[in-house]
């Protein structure tokens, strides 16, 4: 038995096999371009952003570094292969529509003599007998006009006869039954979905090699790559190696230095640090650190210790960076320049994460130093008990902000809205002794108006459609709270109604599947920080006596209610919703909690406040009065917490 080869000659086929293996690359990773976006990105998206004209040192290399940063974002080399990939299928769609596809006949015999299925088989011998007097060769001419030749007349009648004996030799149906064949058994045909002038000319093993290359190699292991890098990330897209050693960083007692310690452990910057860039200037680095009076009084005694102990190059470097940046030391190089200003994003990244692992323990401590060195990666500034709120606003410099202490007479660094609390001409006194000249101030103040800074006016704990808080029923923590930018002036009463959170009646389905609304904030005001970030904040409630968190956080991106005038910028003062839910104690008595309030974007703008939950006996919730409206309780049943 022989092999025959067969060739795609006319292309019929040859979309297919195109399309089938483009379709393996393209629709995987068209799927990973459509998931979901991380609310951080979309509230991106939508986000408006601060305006003000103050350009930074090296402005030209953070915005080189942020639009490097934004093309990470969009996945461009993604993009770009999914459109091909997708184009090519098209194009192969087409080719299949239009392309005409010869079917292959399927030898009859049936056919051959004209005579029907039901035939008998003297009705079969009439028919050979009549057929033999006008197709024999020898009694036929061949027609010229039909393009007919001795060698076409010839072969019809070759047919003829295996048809005639496959209908009436036993031997030769055995092998028409068996095979599809008079003739019997047939040589292996092997179909190639090649054109044909792909492998004219003895090109065909190298076609073949090529082929075997691509779909024996490239695509396992393309797909394959896919598959690692998605099982070697965590839910937080940072590498699972990073994680473990942030895990191993961690310990109860952190503050912000040990925050920076522990996610420079990450995998994340040897790939940003790769190559010569591993300890290229790293005695330079490590001696601008040592004179510059900022850095010495950002980092304790155990954050230099730290520094000098590590061993590896590359973590070295990465640490030494991350402090240079954090306390803005000027570097000299534009080299290392460049690397300090990539490194914040991808810091800013891992601390995400590392706030997962600090969450999972449940302690207060390593959580709120994760958060205030988001806080501190944003804005540049020390994550440290000295880290200065008004190194937030333009053109104030850390010498300034040093002089403002001084002169205001306070132990520690003042906020940006006590800053901007004071009355103007103390604000101008005190900037004028700081070397800070009026149009300079001005520029600040104007940033400082347009600052999100969230303050709560009321909240209280309910729950939904009930008068009393019952053990192990579900609670919501609500917050009623409005923003008003530092230094706001003529701000309008709170509307009582808008305080109330009256829940829908029991037979409005409609009212109860109302999605609200969601309007982000602008964009953070961090002209070091190389990458466009839309502010967080986190609501949760902790226990102070042991340290840990009672209640795990609730994040908001966009409210209920627009924050300010998407065309002027102003606040609207509307009052905005944060609700929490959780479960109640299954014990009855007084709980008392710290509501925290943190975001993860400014320094010096979270707030906390004691608060106290009633659990009342379950025999309470069976009391209902004929006359009370259960679905929209008083007030006065729940306990309501007011702040100034």
């Amino acid at each position: 038995m022989s092999s025959d080869y067969n060739y795609d000659t006319d292309a019929q086929f040859f979309p297919f096999f195109v399309l089938t293996v483009t379709s393996l690359i393209t629709l995987p990773l068209t799927y990973s371009l459509l998931r979901a976006p991380s609310s951080q990105v979309a509230s991106s998206s939508k986000a408006s952003q601060i305006t003000s004209t103050y350009q930074p040192d090296n402005v030209d290399i953070i915005d080189s570094q942020r639009a490097k940063q934004k093309r990470k974002d969009l996945h461009l080399k993604s993009i770009l292969t999914a459109a091909v990939g997708w184009s090519i299928m098209a194009y192969m769609v087409y080719l299949m529509v239009v392309t005409a596809r010869s079917v292959p006949e399927i030898w009859n015999p049936y056919d051959i003599l004209d005579i029907s299925m039901s035939a008998q088989e003297k009705d079969i011998n009439r028919r050979y007998r009549k057929l033999s007097l006008t197709m024999h060769p020898d009694k036929r001419e061949p027609n010229a006009a039909l393009n007919e030749t001795a060698e076409s007349v010839n072969n019809q009648w070759v047919e003829i006869v295996k048809a005639y004996k496959a209908l009436t030799d036993e031997e030769v149906r055995n092998n028409y039954i068996m095979y599809g064949n008079p003739d019997g058994k047939q040589s292996t045909s092997f179909g190639i979905a090649l054109p044909q002038f792909i492998v004219a000319e003895g090109s065909g093993k190298y076609v073949l090699l090529i082929y075997g290359a691509l779909l024996g190699i490239g695509l396992p292991w393309l797909v394959g790559s896919w598959w690692y890098g998605m099982r070697n990330q965590t839910k937080e897209k940072i590498l699972v190696t990073s994680a473990g050693n942030m895990f191993r960083e961690y310990s109860p007692n952190m503050d912000g230095g040990d925050v920076v310690a522990a996610i420079s452990s990450a995998t994340e910057f040897k790939d940003i640090l790769s190559g010569t860039k591993a300890d290229a200037g790293l005695g330079k680095l490590e001696n601008k650190l040592r004179s510059s009076e900022a850095c010495n009084t950002a980092m304790l005694s155990k954050d230099k210790k730290k520094l000098v102990n590590t061993e590896d190059p590359e973590r070295r470097k990465t640490l030494a960076l991350l402090w240079a940046y954090l306390a803005r030391v000027p570097l000299d190089d534009a080299n290392l320049e460049a690397e300090k200003f990539e490194l914040a994003p991808t810091a800013q990244r891992l601390s995400e994460a590392f706030t997962s692992i600090a969450l999972a323990h449940g302690f207060t401590a390593p959580v709120f130093a994760s958060w205030r060195f988001a806080q501190s990666i944003t804005q540049a500034v020390s994550p440290g008990k000295d880290g200065a709120p008004l190194l937030q606003l333009p053109h104030f410099t850390i010498t300034i902000v040093d002089e403002i202490r001084r002169n205001s007479k306070q132990r520690k660094h003042m906020t940006v809205q006590s800053f901007m609390a004071l009355p103007p001409e103390q604000r101008q006194a005190l900037a004028q002794a700081a070397g800070l000249t009026n149009d300079r101030l001005r520029a600040a103040e104007s940033v400082a108006r347009q600052l999100p800074l969230l303050k709560v006016e009321k909240a209280f704990f309910k729950v939904q459609g009930e008068k009393y808080i019952i053990p192990s029923s579900l609670v919501q923590l609500v917050v009623k709270a409005r923003f008003i930018p530092p230094g706001t002036t003529q701000i309008p009463p709170v509307n009582e109604k808008d305080l109330l959170d009256i829940d829908p009646a029991d037979g409005d389905i409609k009212a109860q599947k109302i999605e609200p609304e969601e309007n982000p904030v602008p964009l953070a005001y961090a002209p070091y920080f190389a990458r466009d970030r839309a502010p967080r904040w986190h609501v949760f409630l902790g226990d102070n006596r042991q340290g840990r968190i009672a209640v795990p956080p609730f994040t908001f991106a966009a409210f209920d209610k627009k924050p300010f005038d998407p065309e002027t910028g102003k606040p609207t003062f509307e009052v905005v919703t944060l609700k929490m839910q959780f479960q109640a104690p299954p014990q009855v008595g007084e709980y008392k909690f710290t509501m925290h309030l943190v975001c993860d974007s400014y320094v010096g703008f979270d707030f906390k406040q004691e608060v106290v939950l009633n659990i009342e006996d379950a025999s309470k919730g069976l009391e209902v009065d004929s006359d009370d409206d259960i679905s929209e309780p008083d007030e006065g049943e729940f306990l309501i917490l007011s702040f100034p």
